[in-house]
């Protein structure tokens, strides 16, 4: 029903940055929360950064004053800037969509409805 697709992902030093995007299809776009996610090897999936449909942010401490999460309803399309990488933030990166119709606990992988495939960000000397 709903199609995420994540790009933007690759290799990149510790303190640089990079921009990922999810392009979601459908007409309903701007009224899902959209989050990411990401999983690094041999951890579980953790939330990074959610966006609700009137724009409000949240993010994990983790990532709090380093990535920026937004989105362009007029194409369909939620970002993550990400600033000052780490080699912790290694990990495949997920963008997923809440549909409405039930609360959204943004934090809770349970809460979203549709999953993109995933994008690997790599940071390393």
């Amino acid at each position: 029903q709903v199609q995420l697709v994540e790009s933007g992902g690759g290799l990149v030093q510790p303190g640089g940055s990079l921009r990922l995007s999810c392009a979601a299809s459908g007409r309903s776009f701007s009224t899902y929360g959209m989050g990411w996610f990401r999983q690094a090897p041999g951890k579980e999936r953790e939330f990074v950064a959610g966006i609700n449909s009137g724009g409000s942010t949240y993010y994990a401490d983790s990532v709090k004053g380093r990535f920026t999460i937004s989105r362009d309803n007029a194409k369909n399309t939620v970002y993550l800037q990400m600033n000052s990488l780490e080699p912790e933030d290694t990990a495949v990166y997920y963008c997923a969509a809440h549909r409405p119709g039930s609360v959204w606990s943004y934090r809770q992988l349970t809460s979203y409805d549709y999953w993109g495939q995933g994008t690997q960000v790599t940071v390393s000397s």
